[in-house]
């Protein structure tokens, strides 16, 4: 476990835990990261078992800063993720998905004469301060002790979810502390796309295989064929903010529809991205 070697391999010299700042990759859940720190710690420390967690969820889609608790650090998780978050997402304009991002195909189309640079600043404006915000369907949220995207499966399967599902889920009280925006774009040109295709350069044969059936339990709609209009945007916000919500509510003020198309979490709390490390760097 390379970013261990300079601790010791004795876990009881770390009475507080450890907590490790990740680059969470694209495609892989927040447990998907948690599965494999907890299994290279455990071999690291010698241990069959050991308690490791995560500080605040990460869709599959999204990447940047997720920090992966281990030992007595989980205990603190909870304060962890409380902290103030900074992001970098790319909203599509001109449709909307199901989930509110690419995991699923786009459902309706609308016109974008709207959507322009001095549009989306004023829009922008409207969404600063404290608000209350309906979370997607395709989320951890909890209805009647059902988790939100078990029921949003069902609907999607039986072509029942509605893109207003005010009635199913409470709005929560978040605040936007800043919105700038970073760039835009007519014809859908991405600054900061994810690999949509997958790159195994580098990777042993039985690594890859690992890679792809990873990948396969995640679908991904490919927002390069769709050309639409993209704006860039850094968010600055409270614990609880559903970026996908912020693009599905920006879309509506824009009279067009919109969805993210890719998330960065630069930061949580005073933990920047550029202190993460990615998976590779952790084994």
């Amino acid at each position: 476990m390379t970013e261990l070697k300079p601790f010791t391999h004795n876990s009881e010299d770390y009475p507080d835990g450890i907590v490790l700042v990740v680059d969470k990759p694209y495609r892989w859940t927040s447990a998907d990261v948690v599965r494999k720190v907890k299994w290279l710690a455990c071999r690291h420390f010698g241990k069959k078992n050991l308690k490791v967690g995560h500080a605040g969820t990460l869709d599959p889609l999204a990447t940047g800063v997720l920090m992966v608790c281990i030992g007595n650090a989980t205990k603190r998780a909870e304060a962890l993720q409380a902290r103030d978050k900074e992001y970098i997402a790319g909203i599509s304009f001109g449709a909307t998905t199901p989930s509110y991002d690419l995991e699923k195909a786009p459902d309706c189309r609308f016109g974008t004469d709207n959507v322009n640079e001095a549009s989306l600043r004023k829009a922008l404006k409207s969404f600063l301060g404290e608000q209350e915000q309906i979370a997607p369907l395709f989320s951890a949220k909890s209805i009647d002790g059902v988790r939100a995207y078990e029921l949003a499966r069902k609907l999607y399967k039986r072509q029942a979810l509605t893109q207003d599902q005010s009635e199913l889920i409470r709005p929560a009280r978040i605040r936007i502390d800043n919105l700038e925006l970073l760039s835009f774009s007519e014809s859908g040109n991405m600054l900061h796309a994810p690999a949509f295709d997958p790159d195994y350069s580098g990777m042993t044969e039985e690594e890859i295989l690992r890679a792809k059936e990873k990948n396969s339990r995640i679908n991904v709609v490919d927002a390069r064929s769709l050309g639409l209009p993209i704006a860039e945007i850094r968010i600055n916000c409270t614990k609880g903010t559903y970026i996908r919500a912020f693009a599905r509510d920006l879309g509506e003020a824009l009279d067009s529809g919109a969805f993210l198309s890719y998330l960065i979490r630069t930061r949580s709390g005073y933990h920047s991205i550029s202190d993460a490390l990615s998976i590779r760097q952790v084994e």
